[in-house]
């Protein structure tokens, strides 16, 4: 690798505002704001919309929304496509 082009990895907290959940680990991203981590180390913050812990699909509160069909459905309505 050339030394000098990479951005920094080190660890960083991301903390999930939906869920107030959050969790370390390592990462390239930074930021400005800093928080006191369990372990009494101060890491840099970084702010999310969603994760895990909040997302539909990992809560298994996600919506199945059912597509089969539809064209059909839209063919029965207006008749079929005539061919070219």
């Amino acid at each position: 690798m050339r030394k000098g082009i990479h951005p920094g990895y080190g660890p960083v907290v991301f903390r999930d505002r939906a869920a107030n959940h959050t969790f370390l680990t390592r990462s390239t991203m930074t930021s400005e704001k800093t928080i006191e981590w369990e372990d009494g180390h101060t890491y840099p913050v970084v702010d999310v919309e969603i994760s895990n812990v909040s997302h539909p699909f990992y809560t298994g509160t996600a919506r199945v929304l059912d597509t089969a069909g539809r064209v059909e459905r839209f063919e029965r309505r207006y008749g079929k496509r005539g061919g070219a």
